[in-house]
């Protein structure tokens, strides 16, 4: 690289390490969720159980509800997406309680399926706008 580069260099490698750290941390929230739900699952006994099972809990609903509030700005999609992981949360405990069927597993399981369905729905609602899209032009 020439030392002509300026300022301008050094912010465009400031950047572009930015965006390479990104995908990797998203690649460990992903196996730190699925360890937390792995432990939860297999009832094994570690110190580590406890916050990584809070951690799926909160990132995998709120991971599901950000990626379906596109048009927001970042800081309002992740206090929209925290909330709305903490309302899927309570509702499914609350569910489990009331219908006397209570249980860690279970809890983790339906967390995991309320995500899954949250995300599965916002991807056919993008393919389905990206087909109507292909259809009009």
């Amino acid at each position: 690289m020439s030392s002509d580069t300026g300022e301008s260099g050094r912010q465009g490698r400031g950047q572009g390490r930015h965006q390479d750290v990104l995908p990797l941390l998203a690649g460990v929230a992903v196996a730190v969720g699925a360890v937390g739900a792995m432990l939860a699952l297999t009832d094994i006994t570690s110190p580590l159980r406890a916050p990584f099972v809070l951690f799926f809990l909160l990132a995998a609903p709120g991971a599901a509800i950000g990626a379906c509030l596109e048009g927001l700005d970042p800081w309002g999609r992740a206090v929209a997406a925290v909330s709305g992981a903490v309302a899927v949360d309570l509702l499914t405990a609350q569910a489990l309680l009331a219908l006397h069927t209570w249980s860690v597993r279970g809890g983790v399981v339906i967390v995991g399926l309320l995500s899954a369905l949250i995300h599965l729905l916002t991807l056919m609602r993008r393919l389905r706008r990206r087909t109507a899209r292909r259809r009009t032009s």
